[in-house]
């Protein structure tokens, strides 16, 4: 079967890594199908974007065989030809995009979940930033997102020490929206997504936006940044059915438009 799954349904794009035998580590071929997958969701079918592992693991990172494999593509086209265009794609894509951590998320995969707009997990799943073990550094876009949920102590102990975050404490610590019991995960996290595929996908996509733009830039700039993106908001036909919804006392019906 494909090492990437992708089912578009009532507006989500369920997106499954599905190397469950190697707990969904990434290979060549897995990382360059995932860009296609994500790639896809662009069309206007989909308004939420769910990405979740197959098996017992959401994503154990890079598959090291390949790393090792005389023949095979090298550090720095793992970065410059796998993660960073990943990374970069979801941070793009004009909707939300929800991690569902049903196992343990470590290295590489910790920080592709971290770098969703919402992350959720089942309380049995863990996140470990894996890569001193083995004489590396965070990847991924790990340096730049996990000081600016946990804060700088916490991100450098977490990045040096490789500990296990298990999922009730990657909640307390703001590392991931919310954990799951196991046996309500799988619901919780579909009904979570319906929520958002039915939200004004410009809305989400603009906060999307204010919020990286907000990591670099001052106050001032901000401030001007929210005038320029709330205008865009406001000339949407999402913003006047909510109004008008508000205004009328009934719920809104979005397009995504």
């Amino acid at each position: 079967m494909s090492p990437v799954l992708l089912e578009i349904k009532d507006g989500i794009a369920f997106i499954t890594l599905n190397r469950p035998e190697k707990f969904n580590a990434f290979n060549r071929e897995m990382a360059l199908l995932m860009q296609e997958k994500l790639d896809a969701c662009k069309t206007d079918t989909v308004r939420c974007v769910y990405i979740t592992g197959a098996g017992k693991a959401f994503c154990a990172g890079q598959d090291l065989a390949e790393v090792v494999d005389p023949n095979g593509p090298g550090m720095q086209r793992i970065l410059s030809e796998h993660y960073n265009p990943i990374v970069t794609r979801i941070r793009e894509l004009e909707k939300p995009v929800l991690a569902a951590v049903n196992g343990v998320a470590a290295g590489a995969g910790a920080n592709l979940a971290i770098c969703c707009d919402i992350v959720i997990a089942a309380k049995s799943a863990s996140f470990i930033q894996a890569f001193s073990k083995i004489g590396l550094i965070a990847d991924t876009g790990g340096s730049f997102f996990l000081p600016r949920l946990v804060g700088w102590q916490k991100a450098s102990a977490l990045m040096m020490l490789g500990d296990k975050v298990p999922a009730d404490e990657a909640e307390r610590i703001g590392m991931i929206y919310k954990f799951y019991e196991d046996n309500s995960f799988i619901a919780e996290s579909e009904r979570l997504a319906d929520k958002l595929a039915c939200m004004p996908t410009m809305a989400l996509y603009l906060i999307k936006k204010e919020l990286q733009w907000s990591s670099t830039h001052t106050l001032y700039e901000q401030l001007q940044n929210e005038d320029k993106l709330q205008q865009r908001a406001a000339q949407s036909s999402d913003y006047k059915e909510g109004v008008a919804a508000f205004l009328e006392k009934r719920q809104p019906v979005f397009k995504g438009k």
